[in-house]
């Protein structure tokens, strides 16, 4: 097996987790890389697919404040 295709595995018990030296110091990019083959699977599971489109879907609505104190919204 290749050496870039090799992965260390370690064995932990509960207590130690979240003492890791080498997560310490992971960038935010690095520690999301390592997540998100993760996330996709656990959306797989639940029949999401995150092949569409990745368009934000976010709906807004703008009201225009009235000049007039007695009109209300």
């Amino acid at each position: 097996m290749p050496a870039e295709n090799r992965r260390q595995i370690r064995k932990s018990t509960l207590a130690e987790q979240g003492q890791e030296k080498d997560l310490a110091q992971a960038t935010i990019e690095e520690r999301m890389a390592m997540v998100w083959p993760l996330t996709v699977s656990a959306w797989a599971m639940m029949g999401v697919d995150l092949r569409g489109s990745r368009l934000q879907r976010h709906v807004e609505r703008v009201v225009k404040r009235s000049d007039d104190p007695n009109d209300a919204l």
